[in-house]
C-alpha cells in the first residue's frame, strides 16, 4: 500500500523506505505471511507510531526494518541503500533499538548502561574518548537522568529505567531510533512522560523516532504520521487523514469498540 504524503512532507529528506514489503515467518515448506504490500516512507525529524490489536504485526514490523528478522519479500532501503547490503556495523550507526524485553545488566549504573549506546564508535576495548563521555553526559541530561548516573538500574522505577534504555539509544548518535512499545507497564502520567520526551527529543534533534504502542488516543495529537496495521496491511498517513477516512473506526471489532472522530476517542459500545 502506498504512503500518502503531505506536500510539506515531500520537500522533507526520506530517511527509510519500504518497497512492496512482506514480513513473517519462514516455516518448513511455507510462509506465514503477517502483513503484505507495505510501502513506507519515514521522513527526517518525525514522530511516528505505530499501531494495531495484539498479533497484526507491529513487532515484526520493527524487527524487519531494523534488519533484526528476515523480511518475505520486497526491500528496505536505508537513505537509498538497500539494508541487505549494509553491514551490521553501518546499521548500528544508521538505527538504534529499544526492543521490549532485551536483556540488559541492571547492576550497572545508569551512566555505565547509557554509555554501551557508545559502542558502535569505541575501539575493540571498548575505550571511552572524551567525545564518547560528552554524548554520554548529554544523552543523560537531555533524559533527565544527570542526577541519577551513579545509581543502579535495579533500584530504578520502569519508568526511569525507560528513560535510561531512551538515553542509550540517544547516545548511539543515530539518525533513526526505533522503540519497540516503549510505554508498556508504566503508569497514565508516566506514560505521558516518556511519549513528550520523546517527541522533544524528535524536535530539538531532528531524529526520526518510530515506535509501537498500544496508547492510540495519547499518541494521537503527539505524532507527525501513524502507521496502522490492520488485516495484513499497512497505512501510514497523519492522525488527521487516517481519522477523516475511518481508519481507527475498523481496527476494533465494529460490535465492541467505536471511534468517535470529533473528540478523537474509543469508547465501548452498548449491547443493549
Amino acid at each position: 500500500m502506498e504512503v500518502n504524503t503531505n506536500t510539506e512532507s515531500l520537500k522533507a529528506r526520506s530517511v527509510l523506505k519500504t518497497d512492496n514489503l512482506s514480513i513473517g515467518y519462514s516455516l518448513k515448506k511455507s510462509q506465514k505471511i503477517i502483513a503484505e504490500n507495505i510501502g513506507l516512507n519515514l521522513i527526517e525529524g518525525s514522530f511516528i507510531g505505530l499501531v494495531g490489536i495484539n498479533g497484526s504485526g507491529k513487532s515484526t514490523l520493527l524487527r524487519s526494518l531494523t534488519g533484526l528478522q528476515e523480511v518475505l519479500r520486497g526491500s528496505i532501503y536505508l537513505e537509498g541503500e538497500n539494508i541487505k547490503k549494509l553491514s551490521s556495523e553501518i546499521l548500528s550507526k544508521k538505527i538504534s533499538v529499544v526492543l521490549t524485553g532485551q536483556a540488559i545488566s541492571k547492576n550497572l549504573s545508569v551512566s555505565e548502561l547509557v554509555a554501551l549506546g557508545r559502542q558502535p564508535y569505541t575501539n575493540w576495548l571498548g575505550k571511552l574518548r572524551e567525545e564518547d563521555i560528552e554524548i554520554v553526559k548529554n544523552s543523560l541530561k537531555a533524559t533527565e537522568l544527570y542526577e541519577l548516573k551513579n545509581e543502579k538500574c535495579h533500584t530504578l522505577s520502569d519508568g526511569q529505567l525507560q528513560r535510561v534504555l531512551i538515553a542509550r539509544a540517544l547516545a548511539q548518535d543515530t539518525e533513526i531510533i526505533i522503540l519497540d512499545e516503549p510505554t508498556t507497564h508504566l503508569d497514565l502520567h508516566h506514560k505521558a512522560s516518556i511519549l513528550t520526551l520523546l517527541k522533544e527529543i524528535c524536535k530539538t534533534t531532528q531524529k526520526t523516532i518510530l515506535f509501537s504502542t498500544h496508547d492510540i488516543e495519547l499518541v494521537l495529537p503527539l505524532c507527525d504520521q501513524i502507521i496502522v496495521m490492520h488485516k495484513r496491511q499497512a497505512l501510514m498517513d497523519t492522525p488527521e487523514n487516517l481519522i477523516s477516512d475511518g481508519t481507527f473506526e475498523a481496527i476494533f471489532p465494529e460490535d465492541i469498540i467505536g471511534f468517535d472522530a470529533p473528540s478523537k476517542r474509543f469508547f465501548l459500545k452498548n449491547k443493549n
